[in-house]
């Protein structure tokens, strides 16, 4: 499947879960704004390394969650991952996730799976589900992302910096005081 029509065939069964949503929950998103985004535009965001580790900062966009748009159903960003560089073993606790790798080469951890998948890969990681990506490939992986519930965007933003500032590493002890105040949406596995 074509990567634009993965992408509506997720953004049509969003829509459609959406419509079918009881009333209550419904209520909750009325304040939601429309948005139409650009491939760049978005909050633009930089990861900040944790001191002692090797890492480049590394983009990535949030497009849309509670303060961007104001859905209070899901989230949706972008993030490029360097060559050699990988996303840490961990899960979400509460919600569901969906990786679509645009291009590159992967090494994918999925629960007790390991896979080497290939641009145009998608990775569905139910909730409480371990999941690692390592980039194996030669360029950066412009990677996709849809959390079913919003929770990890705010872990996301408490780790890294606005795009343009400067990005100062964190701490050890800094990264683990974030870590423990977001257990409710991510829990990284411990060497």
């Amino acid at each position: 499947m074509r990567p634009v029509s993965l992408l509506m065939t997720i953004c049509a069964f969003l829509a459609y879960e959406s419509a079918v949503a009881p009333r209550v929950l419904q209520a909750q998103s009325a304040k939601a704004t429309p948005l139409i985004l650009e491939a760049n535009e978005g909050e633009r965001r930089v990861w900040r390394p944790i001191e002692g580790l090797e890492a480049l900062p590394s983009p990535f966009i949030l497009k849309m969650d509670p303060r961007n748009g104001g859905s209070s159903h899901l989230v949706f960003g972008t993030e490029d991952l360097p060559p050699g560089e990988q996303i840490e073993l961990h899960r979400h606790p509460g919600s569901d996730e969906i990786l679509f790798l645009q291009n590159g080469l992967a090494k994918v951890t999925l629960g007790d799976t390991v896979k080497e998948v290939h641009g145009g890969a998608t990775v569905f990681i139910p909730s409480d589900t371990w999941i690692s990506v390592v980039n194996t490939g030669k360029e950066a992986i412009h990677l996709v992302f849809v959390f079913s519930a919003p929770g990890f965007e705010e872990f996301m933003r408490a780790e890294s910096v606005p795009e343009g500032e400067k990005v100062v590493p964190l701490t050890q002890a800094e990264d683990a005081a974030i870590q423990a105040k977001h257990t409710h949406a991510v829990v990284y596995k411990q060497p």
